[in-house]
């Protein structure tokens, strides 16, 4: 591999971690690998300037903002920190300061809370909003969720700046995140991978109740503006009635810095909180000034990382384990260790192209580690102990829950199960089914489908029409009023037609506009379910990798069988006639729409365009003829300006229906 495709490999892969880690909360590489990866395109950049690009991981902070929240604007950039990994590169950062300060330098040691960094803003002592750190400069707008966080101050002591802005880290505490754990297994749902996600996750949800369940914490420690030192700025921060990381210290020399590092890395599992370093910064904040920043990182931080939980042990198997959504996960079964003060026996191995880019076979030695000090992960096999007994590991192609068929769509690192009444996937497709794109059934939410499964009542996505009150009255704090409602919205759900019966079965890749593409060119679920992929690639917007998802999906048994108990139940399975122009000003025309309209929703400008005789289909493509744009468009526009597809807004497509 070139230098060249090694930079872009890189960048790849560091952007793909970002959007996990800041964006979508489900990290996939612990945070040593992601630093090792990040140093090592800062080097490569920095022998070849010419490598460098402006979206460059090691030129930003994190990733952009999720769409689902409106935007939140920095005062100053919140910046990221320079890592250091050993006693030798403190001392350098050291030495580099002090050799630009040209002067004694004191040190504030801050524990690194490994949570998600926010901003608050202040006017005249009053919270008034706050964001997630975002991109650096923007982030998201979450100020309902950070109202339930009741370390945060709704009303600040004493006297504050007219206008405020303090910065810190939301986290979970271990003993909230015990409960939070033990309280949705309880309820059949999924238990969280560690704090730090949960915690990310619990402050973008888009009901603050939702939030203020998860019951975050949150530690102070920066303001705009501030007083002359960052020691001050913490204590005045503490009189303002922040909560403040009782931990921090003020230290002289580096050798007191680095003794600061070395104990907490030995007492951090004293705490009630995870911590992956120390975050070290120039006490003075004029020196702050001077020091100024470079790329992504201030020259007067720095955070020395804690060495990672690691410990050697046997690799005994590969198992899969279902999820519940229908991936196949590979772990590994070990020969018990001890890491981190925890055995661990089982350790994830993220999926087939993991496994074989690491190489990992069965019957190594393996490295283990601790990603986040929680997620036990195998990062590779000790080659050099190879006896040539150890054996490759292939995917099995069939589900071994169920013993469906079992896929890896094209593009993507999960092979998948086909089957919709597979055990394992039963809760997710229960709580699916019952959304209201889909069956729309109400009273039928995440609760709800945890118990009923939780208790056997409902097995598959079928059993949810033969539900009645005796089984509906085994469900805890379930009263015969909302009993009947349930009952009474079940019904209802029967009606909803072929189109959100297809989104409600979970087809991999079926959203709600290619359901109705579906309903529309096939008419009944009996037509879909004998249709070839060539005769499903016919309809507009249906590519080769959906048409194989559709026909896979109808050829499994259990498919088919509880399709027929659906059918007998009396769900109905075809689509109602709609009216479409013959010829009109958009016949022949394809479009996509994306974005919030100024004066038309979704629903309105699909039919102007099919009652002008075109076609509204959910992915760009080179067929499209016109992409539809709103406020907020999204990937689609960003894809047809790369494919050369035309663009409009509603004026536009106005113009165009005539």
């Amino acid at each position: 591999m070139s230098v060249q495709e090694r930079a872009a490999d890189l960048r790849a892969r560091l952007e793909e971690a970002n959007v996990r880690y800041y964006v979508l909360d489900a990290p996939t590489i612990a945070d040593a690998e992601y630093d090792a990866m990040l140093r090592e395109l800062a080097e490569l950049e920095a022998a070849h300037p010419e490598l460098r690009t402006a979206d460059s991981p090691t030129q930003r902070v994190g990733a952009a903002a999720s769409a689902h929240f409106a935007p939140y604007e920095h005062r100053a950039p919140m910046l990221s920190l320079a890592n250091a990994f050993d006693e030798s590169e403190m001392r350098a950062f050291d030495e580099r300061v002090r050799k630009l300060a040209e002067a004694a330098v004191a040190y504030v040691c801050e524990l690194k809370i490994d949570g998600l960094a926010v901003s608050l803003s202040y006017r005249t002592g009053a919270f008034e909003r706050g964001g997630t750190r975002g991109d650096g400069r923007v982030g998201e707008d979450v100020t309902p969720n950070l109202r339930t966080i009741k370390t945060i101050p709704l009303r600040l002591k004493g006297g504050a700046a007219p206008q405020l802005e303090v910065r810190g880290e939301a986290y979970l505490r271990k003993s909230d995140f015990a409960r939070l754990n033990e309280e949705r297994e309880g309820a059949g749902l999924p238990a969280f991978a560690n704090p730090r996600n949960a915690a990310s996750g619990g402050l973008r949800q888009l009901d603050p109740n939702m939030t203020a369940q998860r019951r975050l914490s949150f530690f102070a420690y920066s303001a705009i503006p501030s007083p002359a030192t960052q020691w001050q700025a913490l204590k005045d921060l503490g009189a303002m009635g922040f909560h403040v990381n009782p931990n921090v210290a003020r230290r002289e020399t580096i050798d007191e810095v680095v003794a600061y590092c070395r104990e907490w890395e030995e007492r951090r599992d004293e705490l009630d909180y995870e911590i992956d370093g120390v975050v070290v910064k120039v006490d003075d904040l004029a020196l702050q000034e001077r020091l100024g920043t470079v790329a992504r990182d201030p020259r007067w931080a720095i955070a020395f990382k804690f060495k990672p939980r690691e410990a050697r042990t046997k690799l005994k198997e590969i198992a899969i384990n279902v999820g519940r959504t229908g991936t196949l996960n590979p772990y590994a079964i070990l020969e018990p260790v001890r890491v981190g003060g925890v055995t661990i026996q089982n350790a994830t191995l993220h999926n087939e192209d993991y496994i074989a880019h690491n190489d990992i076979r069965v019957g190594d030695t393996v490295l283990v580690t601790r990603a986040g000090d929680v997620i036990p992960r195998v990062v590779r096999p000790i080659v050099e102990e190879r006896t040539g007994k150890e054996r490759a590991f292939h995917m099995p192609t069939r589900c071994p829950v169920c013993g469906a068929d079992a896929f890896r769509p094209e593009g993507e690192a999960m092979w998948r199960c086909t089957n919709a009444a597979c055990p394992a996937q039963v809760y997710e497709r229960v709580r699916h089914f019952a959304t209201r794109g889909a069956m729309d059934v109400e009273g039928l939410g995440d609760v709800m489908a945890g118990e009923l499964t939780a208790l056997g009542v409902v097995k598959e996505i079928s059993d949810v029409y033969a539900l009645d009150r005796t089984a509906l009255a085994r469900v805890p704090r379930t009263g015969e009023k909302s009993i009947a409602k349930l009952l009474d919205a079940i019904e209802r759900s029967k009606s909803r037609g072929l189109a959100r019966l297809l989104v409600g079965l979970g087809i991999r890749f079926v959203g709600e506009q290619t359901a109705q593409i579906l309903a529309d060119d096939f008419g009944s679920i009996d037509a879909l379910e004998n249709a070839s992929e060539e005769e499903l690639q016919r309809s507009t917007g249906i590519g080769p990798e959906l048409a194989k998802s559709v026909a896979l999906f109808f050829k499994q048994k259990a498919n088919r069988a509880m399709i027929e108990r659906l059918r007998k139940a009396g769900v109905v399975m075809t689509a109602p006639k709609r009216v479409r122009a013959l010829e009109g000003a958009l016949t022949g025309k394809t479009f996509v729409l994306t974005g919030a309209l100024p004066n038309l929703t979704r629903e309105a400008a699909t039919t102007m365009i099919e009652a002008a005789g075109g076609r509204v289909t959910a992915s760009v493509s080179k067929k499209t003829d016109y992409v539809v744009a709103g406020d907020e468009p999204g990937s689609k526009l960003a894809k047809a300006e790369r494919l050369g597809v035309a663009v409009i807004d509603e004026d536009g497509l106005r113009n165009l229906v005539g």
